[in-house]
């Protein structure tokens, strides 16, 4: 989610701390006359063979531990998030990292109640999700008649969407497209809607976030298309009563992210890999991301000890879940000349899906799927992932930067960015299923977002995979990054999104479309 002007208050550990020159030769420092090409593919080899899902694993159990011990959640602020983080920092300093806490405040929120029941012609339950930051209705609901805005390719973002005297005292229901939710329950109140029900347009749930609650209006939730769509004819063919129930708790929390790099290397030259730690406030979040967070741990801990040229710094995002805070308070810390460090950013978000599918980030954007191109040295860090996949025999396709991961700020910053994803809410394909294996027409994840993300919720194939990619691309770029700026041609790969997501939403929960 990249959304604009979020109060988030910085209060690291110096930056330029993170990235002072510690050029210790017993911590890895390379040498002078090694052939950074030779030994990128010598340690990476390395990591490949010593990294694997049944390693990474063992992290995963950890954090349910945690979890299980915590209300079965590490959401950000909890001290399940707390525990998770020192467990991570704890192996890490162990292992010989610089370790800091990159500290912020966050608007945490939380779900008390979400319903809606269509009361009239013929009651109806209908699920909805509230949107995060969302206005909350009295306890009981708002009960209201359903007011359609007509659909356009900006549906509901205009005034002229609503027409005088229609939406008053009543319920908006509008479909997704065009705008941000957070416009949409926003031009909804101004035409005098007491209610916003926005849905899909896609197959899938909507999960969706105002981006801050300084901009909730009206309460506001998301639903699937299907649901939208019957609603909408209902409406057409007579007077539908419903009855919304979005009720939220928010309140100002204070997180961190943990941030560890290698002491040798060369501080100029920045390679950097990162996953959120933290979870939904409804489960325990195995998958999403204890999945990414235990990869990048598993292969931190093996890079330890080992000569690098060029200083590799790995981070564990706290607050994703509430949109992408953690990378954008810490993108939000660096100098320029701090970003300039950085050369790369590649994100694990969600990398053993029950019902996976195999996604690389499309950096060049020759999937003409969504969002354009990462920023120069994108397209380079999508062929050395699929470059590797192709050599082991692993099928692959594209998909979008759709903002929803913590790539998100370092995009945003013109930091070349990529990674890997194995679907979330999303729906499989029939052709996906023939590729991958698992069931067409079931989402990546069942458990997405639910406190059945647990360590049963874990394919071990995808894990495998995935873990093996991060310990190749570390491998690769501690040593040499010349990779960024050899021209490669587009491949299309017919990907997709891998979620019921569009153009620049938040990770699990969208903002805009």
């Amino acid at each position: 989610m990249n959304a604009r002007n979020r109060r988030t208050t910085v209060a690291a550990a110096s930056v330029a701390g993170l990235i002072a020159p510690l050029l210790l030769i017993g911590s890895g420092t390379a040498s002078a006359h090694s052939d950074p090409a030779k030994e990128a593919a010598k340690l990476a080899k390395k990591l490949v063979k010593k990294s694997n899902a049944e390693d990474a694993y063992e992290h995963l159990k950890q954090f349910q531990r945690i979890a299980d011990k915590n209300g079965n959640t590490r959401v950000a602020g909890s001290e399940g998030h707390r525990k998770s983080a020192e467990y991570v920092e704890g192996l890490l300093r162990k292992a010989g990292y610089s370790v800091t806490r990159n500290e912020f405040d966050y608007p945490f929120t939380e779900t008390l109640a979400q319903s809606l029941r269509v009361v009239s012609p013929q009651q109806q339950d209908v699920p909805v999700i509230a949107m995060t930051y969302s206005a909350s209705s009295p306890v009981g609901g708002i009960t209201a008649p359903v007011a359609v805005v007509p659909v356009t390719a900006t549906t509901g973002c205009e005034p002229e969407d609503y027409a005088p005297g229609t939406f008053t005292g009543k319920i908006a229901l509008i479909k997704r497209g065009g705008c941000t939710f957070a416009q949409k329950q926003e031009t909804a109140a101004g035409a005098g809607a007491v209610g916003a029900i926005i849905y899909n347009n896609t197959e899938g749930a909507l999960n969706g976030t105002l981006g801050d609650p300084s901009v909730a209006k009206i309460p506001a939730g998301g639903v699937t298309q299907a649901d939208g769509e019957a609603l909408a004819a209902k409406a057409a063919a007579g007077a539908v009563t419903v009855n919304l129930e979005i009720r939220t708790f928010a309140e100002t929390r204070h997180t961190y992210n943990v941030i560890a790099e290698t002491k040798g290397g060369n501080a100029d030259n920045v390679v950097m890999f990162g996953a959120h730690l933290d979870s939904v406030a409804d489960g325990p979040g195995i998958n999403d991301n204890g999945s990414g967070s235990a990869g990048i741990l598993d292969v931190a801990l093996n890079l330890a000890h080992q000569n690098v040229k060029n200083k590799v710094r790995f981070a564990w995002w706290s607050a994703e879940e509430f949109g992408l805070l953690g990378s954008e308070a810490y993108v939000n810390s660096l100098s320029a000349a701090d970003r300039a460090r950085v050369k790369l950013y590649l994100n694990f978000d969600m990398i053993a899906s029950p019902n996976y599918a195999q996604f690389v980030y499309d950096g060049d954007d020759s999937d003409q799927v969504g969002a354009g191109p990462g920023p120069e040295g994108s397209a380079q860090l999508e062929r050395q992932i699929t470059d590797y996949l192709d050599s082991r025999g692993t099928p692959h396709e594209g998909t979008d930067f759709t903002g929803r991961s913590d790539y998100g700020p370092f995009i945003e910053v013109g930091i070349p960015s990529g990674g890997t994803f194995t679907g979330a809410e999303g729906i499989k394909t029939a052709e996906q299923a023939k590729v991958y294996g698992g069931k067409a027409g079931v989402a990546y994840d069942a458990c997405y977002h639910a406190a059945c993300d647990t360590v049963k919720n874990i394919d071990m194939k995808a894990f495998d995979v995935n873990v093996d990619v991060v310990a190749n691309a570390v491998g690769q770029y501690a040593w040499d990054t010349s990779l960024l700026s050899k021209p490669v041609a587009p491949q299309n790969t017919k990907g997709s999104a891998g979620s019921g997501g569009g153009l620049h939403e938040g990770h699990d929960h969208e903002v805009t479309e």
